[in-house]
């Protein structure tokens, strides 16, 4: 009997089920029918290239669009584009479209993904005021971009700054702002954060950090923004202030969301209702809680590497084999202007946060020996538990090598690797590519004496 799978939802989450999930699984393109319904027009779209978009990396969207919805369709996948569900109905295991049409289901996936977080600014509805979550609002703030000469970007996460940096190599004189003193502070802590802070300042961002945003002003459209008293020129704005679980249609159904604002799921990746898990709904990616490894405590970990796991439990689990997740870890690699920048586990900030007494290990190096030509500078930062020393953090900032060293210290945090093992565990090396004593370990060593 060939099961009906609806996912909700068109981004990431949807696509890499099916690509990673259902397709690795033998006759599930027989036993399974697919249909995605999602709000945009174009197919599967990569989302973290649209800042490389913006910043001229590539020639437009379509680079960024992983597989057209023709190419799904040829293989018997029904994709809804530019279509809304209205409602979950989950007795009657079906869903209603906007426009009425009512879809029956076997197995429903909710992949609604994730909405911006707008703060209350005055001005924020402003025309030329963006916050790019998605290939629509990456063709506007491209056409913005075009006409612009003063540029404003509220927030300093991840997204924040590469636009900044789309902005600036744009021509437009652009400053980075945010109520707090630091940037990327989820990710690094201040010290690390500093080597991005000064990296961008050298390519002509100003940054007006630990300030308050009073107003975007404007006729209709943006023409300043006002930060503690001083007007700053702007005539395009874009706000990073964060991501949120966009759940609006679970809860309406009912569904139970939690303490941070996701879908609540049982390590199968069910959904929750009444206080009972339904075998047939699932959720995954930016809309759903996971827990987190270190703390043990609900947390969003909204990474296509995090949906990849949870998409392949899903499918494993509709197909008939018993599959399940576990803690997240949520190791975070991106691309600042040409730094590389890597975390993993806790910064010292959450450690505080937890309770958690912590000893700190820091070096600076080169990516390769020091006569090599085309050496990177490195710099490692290592957090470990002070009472087990346990390695329970990392942050890497470099020009290269960093995605490899985070996965290394995934692993190690995996399996509650020590100061000393760290210090004492065997290398590859080639003096073309690696230095005789890795950074990892010379941070590490830095560690053991701070210990003493």
């Amino acid at each position: 009997m060939v099961k009906k799978v609806v996912i909700i939802g068109g981004g990431d989450a949807a696509f890499q089920l099916v690509e990673f999930g259902f397709t690795r699984i033998e006759g599930a393109d027989k036993d399974i029918k697919i249909t995605i319904i999602k709000k945009e027009k174009r197919g599967w779209v990569s989302v973290c290239g649209l800042p490389f978009v913006l910043q001229g990396l590539y020639r437009g969207i379509d680079d960024v669009e992983v597989k057209e919805v023709q190419s799904y369709i040829d293989r018997g996948i029904d994709v809804r584009t530019e279509t809304t569900v209205e409602s979950i109905d989950i007795e009657n295991k079906s869903i209603k479209i906007v426009n009425g049409e009512e879809l029956r289901y076997d197995y429903l996936v909710i992949a609604t993904g994730g909405i911006p977080t707008i703060p209350p600014i005055k001005g924020a509805e402003l025309g030329g005021v963006y916050a790019l979550r998605n290939e629509d609002d990456a063709e506007k703030i491209m056409d913005a971009m075009s006409k612009a000469k003063n540029g404003v970007v509220i927030g300093a996460g991840i997204i924040g700054l590469q636009v900044a940096v789309a902005f600036q190599r744009a021509g437009i004189k652009t400053m980075v702002t945010k109520t707090r003193p630091v940037l990327l502070r989820s990710l690094l802590d201040p010290d690390m954060a500093s080597i991005v802070q000064q990296r961008l300042e050298k390519m002509g961002v100003k940054f007006a950090l630990g300030r308050k945003i009073n107003a975007i002003k404007g006729s209709g459209v943006v023409k300043s923004v006002t930060i503690d008293g001083e007007e700053i020129p702007a005539d395009i704005v874009e706000i990073s202030t964060g991501v949120k679980p966009d759940v609006d249609l679970a809860r309406k159904a009912g569904i139970v969301t939690g303490e941070k604002g996701g879908i609540v799921t049982d390590r199968f990746m069910h959904v929750n209702k009444g206080g009972r898990y339904i075998n047939n709904i699932y959720a995954l990616g930016d809309c759903v809680e996971v827990i987190d490894a270190m703390t043990y405590r609900p947390s969003l970990s909204q990474l296509a590497s995090t949906i990849l796991v949870q998409g392949k439990v899903i499918s494993d689990n509709i197909s008939g084999i018993s599959s399940s997740s576990e803690p997240c870890l949520s190791p975070i690699i991106t691309l600042i202007e040409d730094l590389q920048i890597g975390s993993v586990g806790v910064t010292s900030e959450r450690a505080s946060k937890y309770g958690i007494k912590i000893i700190v290990g820091k070096a600076s190096k080169f990516t390769r020996a020091r006569f090599t030509p085309g050496k990177k500078p490195i710099t490692v930062k290592l957090i470990f538990d002070a009472y087990s020393e346990r390695l329970i953090g990392g942050q890497i900032i470099s020009e290269e090598t960093v995605a490899e060293r985070i996965n290394e210290l995934s692993l190690s945090i995996r399996k509650n690797e020590l100061i000393k093992e760290l210090c004492k565990r065997e290398r590859c090396y080639d003096p073309s590519l690696t230095m005789v004593e890795d950074v990892i370990v010379t941070a590490a060593e830095d560690a053991l004496s701070a210990r003493h």
